[in-house]
C-alpha cells in the first residue's frame, strides 16, 4: 500500500500513524544509530543516495554547516560527529521529519546540531557548506526555488554537495546551476549517484 497523494514524506504534516524505528548505519567509520518514522524519507533505513554522499563528499571546513532536507537526520549527525567544532543546521518542511531528527541527534549524543524548520534560521546565517541528498520529488520548479535560496547563504568561499541520481535529473540539474553561475564538478558516481561539487 503507498502513500496517499497528500502524504510525501515532503508533506509539511503526514497524516499516516506514526510508527518509531531505530537502525544502527555503519558509514565512514562512524557508527550511528537513526531514528526513523512513517511519512519520513527512509523511515530510518541510511538510503544510497544519502551514504554515496557521506562515504565521498570531502569533509567541510568552516564552522557553519546546513543538512538542506535533513530527513531523520543522519547526514546532520554525520557532519556534526565529523565536525565537532562545527555547527550544523538541519532543516526540512516535514514536522515529523524534524522531530525523527531531533531523535536521531538525541540518539548519538551530539551537541552541536539544531534541528529547525527552514523559517526559523536566522536571516542572516551564513553556510560554510551545504551538503544535502535534496528533494527531488517535489518538482523542478519547486526544488531550483528551494536551492537557489539556500545556495545565496553560502559564505564567499562556501561549497555545496548534493547527491542526485542520474535517472532523478543530476545532468539538467547541473546545466541550470551552471547557468545560475556557479562552477559545478560531478564527482564519483556509484549506484547511478553524483555527487554534485557546487562552488
Amino acid at each position: 500500500m503507498g502513500m496517499s497523494s497528500s502524504d510525501h514524506y515532503f508533506s509539511e504534516q503526514p497524516t499516516s500513524a506514526t510508527a518509531p524505528t531505530t537502525h544502527h548505519v555503519d558509514v565512514r567509520k562512524l557508527k550511528l544509530t537513526l531514528a526513523g518514522d512513517r511519512g519520513v524519507f527512509n523511515q530510518g533505513e541510511l538510503d544510497w543516495g544519502t551514504r554515496v554522499l557521506l562515504e565521498n563528499a570531502a569533509v567541510p571546513a568552516g564552522g557553519v554547516l546546513l543538512d538542506l532536507g535533513c530527513g531523520g537526520g543522519a547526514i546532520a549527525v554525520a557532519l556534526a560527529t565529523l565536525r565537532p567544532d562545527a555547527t550544523v543546521w538541519a532543516v526540512d518542511i516535514n514536522e515529523r521529519a524534524l522531530e525523527v531528527a531531533r531523535r536521531t541527534v538525541a540518539l548519538n549524543n551530539v551537541t552541536n546540531v539544531r534541528v529547525v524548520a527552514a523559517s526559523e534560521v536566522p536571516a542572516d546565517v551564513r553556510f560554510d557548506a551545504i551538503w544535502s541528498n535534496p528533494p527531488i520529488r517535489v518538482g523542478k520548479d519547486e526544488l531550483h526555488r528551494l536551492l537557489k535560496d539556500w545556495l545565496a547563504r553560502l559564505t564567499p568561499d562556501g561549497c555545496a554537495d548534493l547527491v542526485v541520481h542520474k535517472n532523478l535529473g543530476a545532468d539538467s540539474l547541473t546545466k541550470w546551476l551552471t547557468a545560475e553561475g556557479h562552477t559545478v564538478q560531478r564527482h564519483s558516481s556509484k549506484q547511478g549517484y553524483r555527487i554534485l561539487h557546487i562552488t
